[in-house]
């Protein structure tokens, strides 16, 4: 694999969101919106969050099918977060930018997280399922019928 092809993969687009919300924290605050100790709300946000991914990661390599983006799948996992939402990785790193936000406290740092989704899902998961539903056809679809998208 390439060095360039190796930067697209979703760990770097959300620690570039990351440092992102930091430099829009200090950089450009805005205003200040959670302030003193509700600042830590942000990590109940990020622990389930955090949990959230790594599960569905797990899930992932017991069934030892793929996990990078665009890899071969070879089965397709249903069980666990994946009965509620199709992308609990994704969702996971949202979430996780959600409690970063909170613990940053500055209104711009709020910014970051629907455009990290839009980006995600514009380069990910639009291009997994078509994979997906090329893949394993309408076991797919009759699940992505069932199961929303994030939540």
């Amino acid at each position: 694999m390439s060095g360039h092809r190796s930067l697209n993969i979703p760990p770097v687009y959300f620690a570039v969101a990351l440092a992102l919300m930091g430099l829009l924290h200090y950089g450009v605050p805005l205003a200040q919106l959670i302030i003193g100790p509700w600042r830590y709300l942000g990590l109940v946000a990020i622990a389930p969050a955090l949990a959230l991914a790594l599960w569905a990661a797990l899930l992932f390599r017991r069934a030892d099918t793929g996990i990078v983006p665009f890899s071969p799948a070879t089965t397709l996992v249903l069980s666990g977060p994946y009965r509620f939402t199709r992308n609990p990785m994704y969702l996971g790193m949202a979430g996780t930018l959600l409690g970063a936000a909170l613990l940053m406290g500055s209104i711009s740092t709020f910014a970051v997280i629907p455009a990290f989704m839009a980006v995600i899902a514009e380069r990910f998961i639009g291009p997994e399922e078509a994979m997906l539903e090329k893949t394993f056809g309408s076991a797919y679809l009759e699940y992505k019928a069932c199961v929303r998208r994030w939540l």
